[in-house]
């Protein structure tokens, strides 16, 4: 079985890790292991991970990539104090491949790398919540036992909490922030009405420090600020046409900072605190703190060897405080990851409709742009304190001569933030990029430059990542074969990533709400619906669209020009998570 998977991948086919572990669970020639994870919270829940015999090196290597792929999973969705093994421990070659994880994972190092990014996001919560280190463990599977079941208790309606939610609303000012890789989006609401929205274009990547991911979110949030001074018609003429400007797309910083300092110089003490700010923001965020700390966003924060990353990345744990300062006394502030405000804005619109009935078993969501996010809802409306790592899972063991490609190359099924071969090269833009390159190399005309002899998405002087997107969506909208392809196979990398996500969390949830900008356009859409149906059974995608939008800030936002719920869905579904 082995030499067949290595023939196809050299073939530069994929080998998908879900599909692998089917098949040696029931090939009888594997030797059984069970995962056994404690969470940082003392819960445990186990995995059975069946691991091949091998003959040779070649297939050695292969099997060993495979098994830290799991668990690499494992961690990565869940995180942990603890990762037991229960296996043979008379078998020589079970026992070298548990040795093998320490210094895989890195667990001793100064610096991690690689499949060390999970033990470092273990690192910080455990520091953050007073937990111990995460370790690895071994026991003997004459020793395993099942885990008791754990009863059920029927959930309180999650529909009627979230309908409260939703009144709460009324009389207050609030400030919903969406944080994605290539943008800001934010939304504004008094009351039951809402303000105004705006749009910011950045980098994060690029930053090398962290005031530069912090103060375009805190500069953006006083411009909120002072809009809801504007609509109470509070200023002058003058300051009112500078904060206009300043809500233009195109607005650089700076012109916002002055717009902002000009209103608050004149209303001073006067000016309208908000009630409370919810922030979706693109990484690890347990009990309103931000933690992890690995994604693509604080690339640059990492890369800068004048830093010491691990002092600079916890004043980002600082932002709710900050936000909090814009605030009234006794004002709200929740953050969370952006796939759990997209499972979360999911879960408001559904509460208001007919098919509530969709929210008794939880909601699961994903967030498709610049990368994947995905979060889980529960039923009894509790986000779970696990990170969720979804965008860096290990996906594909096979693509061997695209995986040869430097990370940096847009051809790589590589990520950049890991080296390893992870979701973001198989959904997303960059995903994107890659199949259409792959399938039609004249798709991406006018938008790559060679980059020290690599293919890249030109980002200087004009940054082409969101324009080539669109333009892939548009030539697919008119049918161009290659770019049809391209949203079809995205789907059923979606279709993949559901059945990894089923054997690592078990949600009951057969739904999966997608936002982002990959759904803006219902053809492109009803083409990775394809793709998924075709992958994956007994699940179905829905696009968190127009359609969506139910409670009144979402049916104002689908009212409003140039600007559609697929985009800015999550900011205002922020509005609402600031109240949680």
């Amino acid at each position: 079985m082995l030499q067949t998977l290595l023939a196809r991948a050299r073939a530069d086919s994929p080998l998908w890790l879900p599909d692998l572990r089917a098949a040696f669970l029931h090939d009888p020639t594997s030797r059984p292991m069970t995962l056994r994870l404690t969470l940082h919270d003392g819960k445990q829940r186990d995995y059975p991970c069946a691991v091949p015999r091998w003959e040779g090196e070649e297939e050695r290597r292969f099997v060993s990539e495979y098994f830290y792929a799991c668990v690499y999973n494992i961690l990565a969705a869940c995180s942990g104090q603890e990762l037991r093994l229960f296996f043979d421990t008379a078998d020589a070659e079970l026992c070298a491949l548990a040795d093998s994880l320490d210094d895989v994972f890195q667990l001793h190092a100064a610096k991690r790398h690689g499949y060390g990014k999970v033990i470092n996001i273990a690192g910080r919560i455990a520091r953050s919540f007073g937990g111990p280190a995460f370790r690895f463990a071994r026991s003997d599977g004459h020793d395993y036992a099942p885990l008791p079941e754990t009863p059920c208790q029927p959930p309180a309606p999650l529909d009627k909490a979230l309908r409260a939610l939703c009144r709460d609303a009324a009389g207050l000012a609030l400030c919903g922030i969406d944080v994605g890789g290539t943008d800001i989006k934010l939304a504004l609401s008094d009351g039951m009405r809402l303000l105004c929205t705006k749009e910011y274009d950045w980098n994060p990547a690029a930053y090398e420090t962290v005031e530069e991911i912090t103060e375009p979110i805190l500069v953006l949030t006083r411009l909120m600020r002072c809009c809801l001074a504007a609509e109470r018609g509070a200023l002058p003429e003058a300051v009112r046409a500078a904060l206009h400007a300043a809500l233009d797309k195109a607005a650089p910083l700076s012109v916002m900072r002055g717009a902002v300092e000009a209103a608050e110089a004149y209303l001073g003490s006067e000016i309208r605190a908000l009630d409370g700010v919810g922030l979706s923001f693109p990484d690890t965020v347990i009990d309103d703190r931000i933690l992890g700390g690995e994604t693509p966003k604080t690339y640059g924060m990492r890369q800068n060897e004048a830093l010491d990353y691990e002092t600079a990345f916890a004043k980002i744990s600082e932002l709710k405080d900050a936000l909090l300062s814009l605030c009234r006394a006794g004002g709200r502030v929740h953050i969370t990851n952006d796939g759990n405000m997209a499972a979360f804005t999911a879960a408001v619109e559904i509460a208001h409709r007919e098919d509530a009935q969709l929210l008794r078993e939880g909601v699961i969501a994903h967030s498709l742009g610049t990368d994947l996010g995905t979060g889980w809802l529960q039923a009894d409306g509790t986000i779970p304190a696990l990170p969720l790592e979804m965008y860096d899972l290990i996906l594909d063991l096979g693509s061997f001569p695209s995986r040869a490609f430097a990370p940096e190359d847009l051809r790589s099924t590589r990520n950049e933030n890991s080296g390893l071969a992870g979701v973001k090269r198989y959904m997303g833009q960059a995903a994107a990029y890659r199949l259409a390159q792959k399938l039609a190399p004249s798709l991406l005309d006018g938008f790559t430059e060679n980059r020290n002899d690599l293919l890249c998405i030109q980002t200087g002087p004009q940054d082409l990542r969101k324009p080539c997107l669109e333009h892939l969506m548009r030539e697919a909208e008119a049918g161009n074969a290659a770019a049809c392809e391209v949203f079809r196979i995205i789907g059923g990398n979606l279709a993949i990533v559901a059945r990894e996500t089923e054997y690592l969390l078990r949600p009951a949830a057969k739904a999966r709400f997608l936002f982002g900008r990959f759904i803006k356009r219902p053809a492109v859409f009803t083409l990775m619906d394809e793709g998924f149906r075709a992958g994956v059974e007994g699940l179905r995608l829905i696009p968190s669209d127009e359609g969506l939008a139910s409670t009144p800030l979402m049916r104002a936002l689908a009212d409003m020009a140039d600007v559609t719920v697929a985009q800015f869905g999550q900011a205002v579904g922020s509005i609402y998570f600031a109240l949680t």
